[in-house]
């Protein structure tokens, strides 16, 4: 086992979390690209609230003047206002809606944009010690679920903040003494619903980590590999049980989530719904004390705001309990988006025009964990010239394949440097890196798309007449012209309508195209039966030619050609040499070659 899959079971985002104010400025920046249309919404909304309040006015002077008086041109006026508020009320809340959400999803575009980025510029190390389902978590729950909060919320707090200080202002205007009463309960209304979200938050950091959990459990289980797995161990009743558990603890706290504060909540409701007859009653008293009446216009247009004040304030306090809840969901994100990158480009960073191909290891040490794990290469020093070959050999887990992911900066050196013509390869771009280096590994990865389509992942733009090329010098042409849907056939989840075999010459088949002059071999055949690997080492074979090849092998007999072949141990070089000399030297070399063939001999 490699040194990083230790690490799967300890790995957790960072501890430290940003402070609530230092989140709301955080998420305040989100929106600052669109400023320029939040501030149409804001104007929208002032509208809006200006024009909602005119109408209990409007309906006090019906009351008061017009009818009483017997004006029906004034009455029509005043109708006709009314109606015209409530129209143009409509039309504005549709348009800011519109830009509204607008606005909202170009935020969640940007979010979900910046943490694939971040993910896919972290080092292989961050995904061999990250279960999937987390990352799929991350990018689709936490985000989906911010989506209510992110699309309205801003245009809630700025529409029901407006249309409570209009109202307040117009309740003032009409009379100061109901406007005292209407507002004596407020303050404790806003501390009961700053309490509730608080405790909401706690709830929803519980709840994400759960669906994270539930979605590593479908990834992992309902994979092609996954079902394999569990049917051929008899696992499958036992994984349905495992997900009805963690999925029973969803249920509970999304009822706690959605439960939690709901009677307090529910309170403030009855209490405002009955605040009319409260109005009344104070207007009665006020009147029966000797003091100046009040018009019925004037308290029937006070209720009348009261009312309309009702919905933004209870609005209002639920998007505070709203918002609280989303900043769990925020500070996930936040934590991916403020992951260490562990591989960077420097700045200055160069291309090579033409990559000759010369690869050398100076001095190179790498650990895992620097500060505290054993080293997993020590003192490696290996040239290899443009054009050559190197085979690395060695027991499992003595660094093999850990030094060939160092050419292509998959991991950076601890100590020492790998150079490609000379260069460090930290001082290369990446686009350099990727065109001059490529990966045939064990594991080949092909995507659920045609055979077309996963061969110019490695060239976009590479002609029918060039895909058919490399894959005649992949010797998989002639089976896939044999597939009734030809290159469009679909490969399948991973590649398993393929055998294994097929699937490496895809691979090598991809590289071709890619057409790299360096060529990292990992494993490439070790999977393989006899008959299949003879297949695939002829591609392998065409594909080498005239590259520099760096081969990390298990079978022997694919490396006796190597021009230099180096025998790891626990991460150092204790032998190198060609194939004859090392033989020759009876060393750890001659004994692993003496082990192959007699596993060969004694094979059916």
């Amino acid at each position: 086992m490699r040194p990083e899959n230790d690490l799967a079971s300890r790995w957790s985002p960072p501890k430290k979390k940003p402070t609530e104010p230092t989140d709301v400025r955080r998420i305040m920046r989100l929106f600052r690209p669109y400023r320029g249309r939040l501030a149409v919404v804001g104007v929208l909304v002032a509208l809006s609230s200006l024009v909602s309040v005119a109408s209990p006015f409007l309906l006090r002077a019906i009351l008061d003047t017009a009818i009483p008086q017997g004006r029906t041109g004034l009455l029509s006026v005043l109708a006709l206002g009314m109606i015209a508020t409530a129209v143009a009320t409509g039309v504005f809340g549709v348009l800011q809606t519109l830009i509204s959400t607008t606005v909202g999803q170009r935020v969640m575009h940007d979010l979900r944009t910046s943490v694939y980025e971040r993910l896919q510029r972290m080092s292989l190390a961050f995904f061999t010690r990250t279960r999937t389902g987390e990352v799929q978590s991350r990018i689709a729950n936490d985000i989906g679920g911010m989506q209510a909060t992110v699309t309205s919320t801003a245009t809630s707090l700025v529409s029901n903040a407006t249309a409570v200080i209009a109202s307040v202002v117009a309740m003032a205007a009409l009379d100061w003494r109901l406007t005292i009463v209407s507002l004596l309960l407020l303050p404790v209304f806003v501390w009961i619903a700053r309490r509730v979200g608080r405790e909401r938050k706690k709830i929803a950091t519980e709840r994400q980590k759960q669906m994270a959990s539930m979605s590593a459990i479908v990834t992992e289980s309902l994979s092609v590999s996954g079902i394999l797995l569990g049917r051929t161990m008899g696992r499958a009743d036992s994984l349905t049980r495992d997900f009805s558990t963690e999925s029973e603890r969803l249920v509970d706290l999304e009822v706690r989530s959605n439960m939690q504060g709901r009677w307090r909540m529910a309170v403030i409701g009855i209490v405002m719904s009955a605040m009319p007859a409260l109005l009344y009653w104070a207007a009665g008293l006020t009147t029966g004390h000797g003091g100046s009446a009040i018009s019925i216009g004037t308290l029937v247009a006070f209720v009348s705001l009261q009312q309309g004040l009702f919905r933004p304030t209870v609005s209002l306090l639920a998007t505070g309990v709203q918002v609280q809840t989303s900043l769990a969901l925020f500070q996930r994100i936040f934590e991916y988006l403020d992951l260490p990158l562990d591989i960077t480009e420097r700045p200055g960073a160069q291309s090579l025009g033409t990559v000759r191909g010369d690869v050398a290891f100076e001095g190179v040490d790498f650990a895992y964990e620097p500060e505290s794990g054993a080293p997993t290469l020590s003192g490696v020093d290996v040239a290899v010239p443009a054009g050559g070959s190197l085979a690395v050999v060695g027991a499992t887990g003595s660094g093999k394949s850990t030094l060939s992911y160092l050419v292509p900066r998959l991991y950076d050196v601890t100590a020492g440097r790998v150079t490609i013509d000379g260069t460090d390869v930290r001082d290369l771009t990446f686009d350099t890196l990727a065109a001059a280096v490529g990966v045939v590994s064990q594991e080949t990865y092909l995507f659920h798309a045609s055979v077309a389509e996963n061969l110019r992942f490695a060239k976009p733009d590479a002609t029918d007449e060039e895909i058919h090329a490399a894959a005649r010098a992949a010797q998989i042409h002639d089976h896939i012209t044999g597939l009734p849907d030809g290159y469009d056939t679909l490969v399948g989840e991973r590649g398993y309508r393929f055998s294994g075999g097929e699937k490496q010459r895809l691979a090598i088949a991809r590289t071709i195209l890619r057409n790299p002059p360096v060529l990292i071999l990992d494993e490439a055949t070790s999977a393989l039966d006899t008959r299949t690997e003879q297949a695939v080492q002829d591609a392998i074979d065409t594909l080498s030619a005239g590259r520099t090849t760096i081969t990390i092998a298990h079978r022997l007999s694919t490396i006796r050609d190597a021009d230099q072949i180096v025998v790891l141990d626990a991460g150092r070089i204790i032998e190198r040499g060609t194939h004859d000399e090392l033989l020759a030297a009876g060393g750890r070399y001659a004994a692993l070659v003496r082990r192959d063939t007699q596993l060969a001999t004694s094979a059916p």
